[in-house]
């Protein structure tokens, strides 16, 4: 807890008592519109989930628009964005078709994912440093924009030095290794995680943190990087509020990040 109680509300403080602004959690709403695609029609509705989620808790919006659109579409990108009254992060592998919809709608941060088009789920990082005149062609466009630009990236000192080569304001460290190796020994799935984000820090990135996060391994992960930014969490969100409703979900979310 914050020793200075002023800011005990907004702030946190590490172990050496330096303050640190507060982690935002940004909820991934995909997987809701996997569901009423399944269907058709417009149930569950997308935008009034979007709406709930803020109005329990949460600090942000995340939407990750494929181009085969088999969750979110980009029609609801356009429909999301005027009644978002917190901040708007879409994620996407910035083809043509995705940046002309980053800079029409203008969200409040863009996560450049390199996903392929028939991908499942996001599996890897960025290479930045073979990537970089890319990156760097694209994170000029959006930030000219006034749109915050964040990298998608592996826990690697290497590829987050240089996405702030590349321009970007933040990275966002793809989290599935640690998730996945949570359980076996924690310290061990953290330690690359830690690394990077020193590195982050050291170098003026902001840091932000996504994919297979949990209530079973979202505490431990904020315990190590208080510094985080913000943490995207999606799947994990939407299949607890399967059993516990969706208002308790994002509050023991929140809870996890000293909330």
């Amino acid at each position: 807890v914050c020793k200075n109680t002023q800011l005990s509300r907004k702030w946190h403080c590490n172990e050496t008592f330096n303050c640190l602004q507060m982690t935002k959690l940004s909820v991934n709403i995909n997987k809701v519109a996997t569901l009423r695609n399944a269907r058709g029609g417009n149930h569950p509705d997308v935008l009034r989930v979007a709406a709930d989620c803020e109005m329990f808790g949460a600090d942000g919006i995340t939407v990750h628009p494929r181009p085969d659109e088999r969750h979110i579409r980009y029609a609801d990108v356009r429909a999301i964005r005027p009644q978002i009254t917190t901040e708007l992060n879409i994620e996407g592998n910035p083809i043509d078709r995705y940046i002309d919809l980053v800079l029409e709608v203008k969200p409040t941060q863009v996560t450049l994912v390199p996903d392929a088009e028939d991908q499942i789920t996001s599996n890897h990082g960025w290479d930045t440093k073979a990537n970089r005149a890319f990156l760097t062609d694209v994170v000029g466009r959006f930030r000219e924009a006034g749109i915050r630009t964040s990298i998608f990236v592996d826990p690697s000192v290497e590829m987050v030095g240089y996405a702030k080569e590349c321009g970007a304001d933040r990275v966002e460290l793809y989290t599935e290794p640690y998730a996945a190796g949570y359980e076996r020994d924690r310290e061990a799935a953290i330690a690359p995680f830690v690394a990077a984000a020193e590195e982050a820090r050291r170098i003026g990135l902001g840091l932000n943190a996504g994919h297979d996060l949990s209530l079973q391994n979202l505490h431990f992960f904020h315990e190590r990087i208080p510094w985080v930014d913000e943490v995207s969490i999606g799947h994990a969100i939407i299949c607890d509020a399967l059993y516990l409703g969706l208002h308790e979900t994002i509050a023991m979310y929140r809870r996890a990040i000293g909330r």
